[in-house]
């Protein structure tokens, strides 16, 4: 199999016999899910996955194939705004409102752009708009680029989300920002939105109360029939590999060359594990099966956790 298999112990040591079993685990669902979407094949490069055991949060377990390559996150970014939105109500410096959580409610809830777009200018203090000038555009550019500041302070080494997502692209100062002041697109590895859900999860991100808050936007109703005609949150992503019993709490991304999932799943015995999982090219975007099938490799006869 081409790519690297990193693993890295976040806290602890578990048992040599769970660690090789998640190994040998993640390398035999890379090698499926390639075998099995091989009409038009899926290459290893089109494939990115994060896997996080929780089972015991004190001494996590973090997988992954090709984990810190670089992706377009699609509305997986909302996920980093919506978090660098809460460091900045616990730090005093935004004020919150009924109306910024209609906004982060229905960025992450229903995942709208325009609603997206109202929280980028609220977070960074600047404004879609006509063309700049050079100098005021430098100065645009770096409040823009508060959130992306922000995560390099914590570590995470691949986050850009210095751009808004658009349905129809950009226009005026967007643009312009992103022929000007490289890169011109977002974008996200798949161990870094694993290691944010972490936090998230184990109610870390700034306090177990925002990170309560969080994460009830991004629960998922998985007794709701999957609408076919659209790409709803969860539903069409990770959820159709979950078993009855089973919870979710996720961020799905999707455009024409990109499709991916950063899903929490709630084990039925009260467990969690991340699968973060990123795929692209024009030719899978529109699969719906790949990502399930991830997952669904992944969670079969899970591995005993040796205490």
């Amino acid at each position: 199999m081409k790519g690297t298999l990193v693993f890295l112990l976040l806290a602890g040591v578990l048992s040599a016999a769970t660690s090789a079993d998640w190994a040998v685990r993640l390398d035999r669902t890379v090698r499926a899910v390639q075998t099995e979407f091989s009409a038009p094949q899926l290459n290893p490069t089109q494939l990115a996955i994060t896997v996080i055991d929780l089972r015991q949060p004190q001494v996590p377990l973090r997988v992954d194939y090709r984990g810190a390559e670089r992706f377009y996150p699609a509305s997986v970014i909302k996920l980093f705004f919506l978090a660098y939105t809460h460091h900045l109500l616990a730090a005093g410096r935004l004020v919150d409102s009924p109306e910024l959580r209609r906004g982060l409610r229905d960025m992450i809830v229903e995942s709208f752009n325009e609603a997206t777009s109202y929280i980028v200018d609220v977070i960074t203090n600047t404004t879609s708009g006509p063309e700049m000038t050079a100098a005021d555009l430098v100065v645009w550019s770096q409040q823009r680029g508060a959130v992306t500041q922000y995560f390099q302070t914590l570590g995470y080494t691949n986050v850009n989300a210095q751009r808004k997502p658009w349905g129809e692209g950009p226009y005026g100062r967007e643009k312009q920002a992103m022929a000007v002041h490289l890169p011109a697109r977002n974008f996200l590895s798949t161990n870094d939105t694993a290691q944010l859900l972490q936090e998230i999860a184990l109610g870390r991100w700034i306090s177990p109360a925002c990170s309560s808050e969080m994460l009830a936007l991004m629960e998922r109703d998985l007794t709701k029939s999957p609408n076919l005609s659209t790409e709803e949150e969860g539903l069409n992503f990770t959820g159709p590999a979950l078993s009855p019993g089973m919870k979710l709490w996720s961020k799905a991304g999707w455009v024409s060359w990109a499709r991916h999932d950063a899903a929490l799943i709630g084990l039925p015995d009260g467990g969690r594990i991340i699968i973060v999982t990123f795929t692209e090219g024009r030719e899978h975007a529109g699969n719906r099966a790949i990502i399930p099938a991830v997952a669904r490799h992944l969670l079969a006869d899970l591995p005993p956790i040796t205490p």
